[in-house]
């Protein structure tokens, strides 16, 4: 098979060629850094690569498939990670000029040791927005992130190198953070599939700065693949203090069975959304039939709340202003002029404000824990508009409306710590991805799944023409 296709096939296609010894990691893994040697220069996705290293332990992996002993789940298959995750050998810069590079880096975060331990080939760190402040990926550090499918836009953010990476087939599996829609709107804009499990389930240390918004996720370009990811990102780990008790479900298991008779709510303006992109909208209610002719119940509703846009960008400008008040005055003088616009934002914040914004949040995490008794899954669009230009740090207005108004389907289900993926349903008339979202109930993530599976059996994820 040719070097180009090996780059372009899934984990579990990938997998299944080690078993039966058509191809091996040492040649999957320098199909994929020469794509990445072509592409990166374009698209930015990455901020490190690691080559030699990763040829190294794709050596160890061929050696282990050829006992017939691989070592975990995922043996061979290249993964990268999100430059706010911590990598043992790598700076974790968190795409901030503040962070010393040349500090001791001896620390995996849970979702990178879990990856090394199952035999992913770890290829390098993708790139971020500082301190992933920011629903697009540019950074005084790395400068712009493009989107593979046109790259004048944007990949979205903060989870932007990260999308981009896997759509462009540099590597099949990358982890990504989501603290308003940052796993969701990048998978969104660049067509790969993306989820934002339960709060908790997979473990993070050390916890996100900006609280509990904040969930960590797989990007990939087929959904079996994400399940493959969660397989070996839910296992326990005793660092995190909120993580959720662990449950050992293969989350390969049933997720072929289907949504017959599964009850879905289809809102496609969660009530309070105006300015939805009529390309947006028409993609998304044709794919709610798709949903219906598999046989689901679908009813259009609105689960009933108003938009949480204030709750969202309050107690992110707080967690702003708490990182920003870690560094020194030369440091905060280094820093994207947006993220000190929300930690100016955050610094008017009294303690009754903040506690209000708690409560308030808590009365919408009820109300969809209600609503959700009466619905298996509801479907929204994933962002409301396409992929919009490229743009420098610092170009944007900083107001809760411009940081996140045109993504008002995935801040909410932070606050309510629900899972939910975005998934491709169709290209606008210029060729840029639309993205369908499916939320679930508390700790449905298998359901999650199961239905985004669903609608990829019927509509398979593609990738963007590459020159």
């Amino acid at each position: 098979m040719p070097a180009t296709d090996l780059a372009d096939l899934s984990a579990s296609e990938l997998l299944a060629m080690y078993r039966s010894g058509q191809a091996s990691p040492v040649e999957v893994t320098r199909a994929v850094l020469a794509r990445i040697e072509r592409l990166n220069p374009s698209l930015n996705a990455f901020c490190l690569v690691a080559g030699d290293e990763a040829l190294a332990a794709a050596r160890q992996s061929e050696a282990r498939w050829q006992r017939g002993q691989p070592c975990g789940a995922l043996d061979g298959v290249p993964a990268s990670i999100k430059d706010l995750i911590l990598t043992k050998g790598w700076p974790t810069l968190r795409g901030s000029r503040t962070v010393d590079a040349t500090q001791p880096w001896d620390v995996d975060a849970p979702a990178t040791a879990r990856l090394r331990e199952a035999g992913a080939v770890l290829l390098g760190k993708t790139c971020t927005p500082e301190f992933g402040c920011k629903g697009e990926t540019n950074s005084l550090l790395t400068g712009l992130t493009r989107n593979p499918w046109n790259t004048s836009k944007t990949p979205g953010g903060s989870s932007g190198g990260t999308a981009a990476a896997v759509a462009a087939g540099m590597g099949p599996l990358s982890v990504g953070t989501d603290g308003a829609g940052s796993v969701r709107i990048p998978a969104a804009f660049c067509g790969n599939f993306g989820l934002k499990p339960s709060f908790g389930r997979v473990p993070a240390y050390p916890l996100s700065p900006f609280g509990t918004v904040a969930h960590l996720g797989p990007h990939t370009m087929s959904v079996r693949d994400a399940a493959l990811m969660m397989n070996v990102l839910a296992q326990p780990d005793a660092r995190d203090w909120g993580s959720l008790p662990y449950d050992a479900r293969d989350y390969t298991l049933g997720l072929d069975e289907g949504i017959a008779g599964l009850r879905i709510a289809w809102s496609p303006t969660l009530g309070y959304a105006k300015n939805v992109h009529p390309e947006v909208s028409a993609a998304c209610a044709r794919a709610v039939q798709v949903l219906a002719d598999l046989g689901a119940q679908v009813e259009e509703v609105d689960p009933g709340f108003e938009d949480p846009l204030d709750i969202t960008t309050g107690l992110w400008f707080l967690g702003a202003w708490t990182v920003w008040n870690t560094l020194t005055p030369e440091q905060q003088a280094m820093t994207d002029p947006d993220f000190a616009a929300q930690a100016e934002l955050g610094s008017r914040l009294s303690a009754l404000e903040v506690q209000r914004l708690h409560l308030r949040r808590g009365a919408l995490g009820s109300h969809m824990r209600q609503f959700m008794q009466r619905h298996d899954l509801l479907v929204t669009p994933s962002v409301a508009i396409p992929a919009f230009d490229v743009r420098p740090a610092g170009q944007a207005e900083m107001t809760p409306e411009a940081m996140l108004g045109w993504t008002p389907f995935s801040y909410p289900f932070n606050l309510t710590q629900q899972p939910a993926c975005t998934i491709p349903c169709g290209l606008t008339a210029d060729g840029l991805p639309i993205g369908l979202q499916f939320v679930g109930p508390m700790f449905g993530d298998a359901l999650v799944l199961r239905a985004a599976r669903a609608y990829e059996g019927v509509h398979p994820i593609a990738r963007p023409m590459l020159r």
